[in-house]
């Protein structure tokens, strides 16, 4: 539900591919707020489309369908490339792969730079450098880097360039697109704490997407849980994890190991086949692994409703 304090709401999001075998439906009829310094985290298993959503959000994929709306205008709507370069500054990406995303040929300096240069940002040489430098010590990069490439760091440090890149054009929504996955552990926790603390300094909202619910519990105010192309639950990160009410959280959450001897979890294993998201048949997507399925089930495809305080589930069992 949109409110005035509502920095991006998104209704209906569809986004198909279409394939020799049928149409790809990797997102199908998405729909959510996020508030304005909020991060919602968005979850789900490998090739539920995840990922799709975040980019389609900001149109590196042109959505089939539906509205994203930021501070009420519809971005969809933009047809110019001036309407899209401004769009391009208030909503930025980063990507997971710190490495891939960046430009080998390309040092430090010139990487941070870049979005400046092609929106015209920076009037002057010096206030290019100026810029870039600020930005280089707010994202805890050494000044000594900047004639760096890319292949002469390590994994934290080029996704600590991704970020700088992200903020240098002064956003106020950024898609963190399963930012730490491909970083070791500890390098994991450093950039959580960078991005909760460039959050408080700038007043950011994050899209934060990821597979490891650990990392989206400690980062995210509420959670999204997605299935097959569809959002199945969305809630405060406290009742995800106190009181899940999808059978689909509930497998997700006893798969996450406990880090304590002698603690058990009981364990949810999914039984049977994840049906294929080409021209999906009616009914829930879960109903084929869903222990508690009913006939209803697999004929009506259940609605995203509130359940109470904003704790939002599309499952029959709650009908």
């Amino acid at each position: 539900m949109e409110t005035k304090n509502t920095l991006l709401s998104v209704e209906n999001l569809k986004k198909y591919f279409y394939t020799g075998k049928g149409v790809l439906h990797a997102v199908d009829d998405v729909s959510f707020d996020i508030n304005k310094g909020e991060t919602l985290g968005l979850v789900g298993e490998s090739g539920c489309g995840k990922s799709t959503v975040g980019r389609a959000l900001i149109r590196l994929h042109e959505p089939t369908s539906g509205n994203v709306t930021l501070e009420g205008q519809n971005i969809l709507d933009y047809k110019t490339k001036t309407d899209m370069r401004k769009m391009r500054q208030e909503m930025q990406i980063v990507f997971q792969d710190p490495y891939s995303s960046l430009n080998s040929r390309m040092n430090t300096f010139d990487l941070i730079a870049d979005p400046l240069v092609v929106n015209k940002l920076a009037k002057t040489n010096k206030e290019k450098e100026e810029k870039v430098y600020r930005m280089m010590e707010t994202v805890g990069l050494e000044s000594r880097l900047a004639g760096s490439f890319p292949h002469e760091l390590d994994g934290g440090r080029r996704q600590r360039i991704g970020i700088a890149r992200a903020l240098i054009l002064e956003p106020k929504f950024i898609v963190m697109d399963e930012p730490v996955s491909a970083l070791d552990v500890s390098i994991q926790a450093q950039i959580l704490n960078l991005m909760d603390d460039l959050q408080k300094e700038f007043s950011l909202t994050y899209l934060f997407i990821s597979h490891d619910l650990s990392v989206v519990r400690h980062i995210s105010d509420r959670i999204a849980v997605m299935y097959l192309g569809k959002i199945v639950e969305i809630a405060d990160y406290i009742d995800i994890f106190e009181k899940p009410k999808h059978p689909y959280t509930k497998a997700l959450l006893s798969a996450i190991p406990i880090p304590k001897y002698g603690l058990e979890r009981k364990r949810i294993f999914l039984e049977g086949d994840v049906p294929s998201p080409i021209d999906p048949k009616p009914g829930c997507r879960f109903a084929g692994r869903c222990s508690e399925c009913m006939d209803i089930c697999k004929t009506e495809t259940p609605e995203l409703k509130d359940e109470g305080k904003g704790h939002q589930v599309a499952c029959h069992l709650y009908k």
